[in-house]
């Protein structure tokens, strides 16, 4: 793992703890975007995972569309440092020389993407079959429809 990496997991964002303790390993995909998206959107970076890479900031460029483009890069080269840094070595050699985050992101859902088919399965049985157990509270059962919604939320940013 590279140094800066490391030093971006350890010093910037507290929530990267989240990530130091469920390291992308394959099986754990979704559960680790999940993590991803946490610690990308504290860090108002996530955005770069939407693939609209601004226009590449030419020489004939105006100062604002290079600002932009840099502004950008730097998102990029953040989140890339993140998923780098929470996966295993394996992994990360894998992915080390891609462009950009969302191409980070993409090979890891060709990778495991018949796993998570199966979890957002799951996800919406959980989600269209609970039923409030009785004898428990109605905020328990809202806090859980809330909890399969929220990951059902998640499926439509992939």
């Amino acid at each position: 793992m590279c140094i800066c990496c490391r030093f971006t997991m350890t010093n910037f964002n507290p929530l990267t703890k989240i990530l130091d303790k469920n390291y992308l390993t394959g099986s754990n995909f979704v559960d680790w975007k999940r993590n991803l998206m946490i610690v990308l959107t504290a860090d108002k970076i996530a955005h770069v995972l939407k693939g609209d890479t601004p226009d590449l900031a030419l020489m004939n460029g105006t100062q604002e569309q290079k600002e932009l483009f840099e502004k950008w890069h730097e998102h990029d080269e953040m989140a890339k440092c993140y998923m780098l840094a929470s996966m295993t070595n394996m992994l990360q050699k894998q992915c080390e020389g891609m462009a950009t985050a969302s191409c980070i992101m993409l090979h890891m859902q060709e990778m495991f993407g018949e796993q998570s088919r199966a979890a957002r399965t799951t996800a919406m049985k959980n989600f269209t079959n609970t039923k409030m157990v009785e004898g428990t509270s109605v905020k328990d059962h809202v806090v859980k429809m809330i909890s399969y919604a929220n990951e059902l939320k998640l499926w439509e940013l992939r």
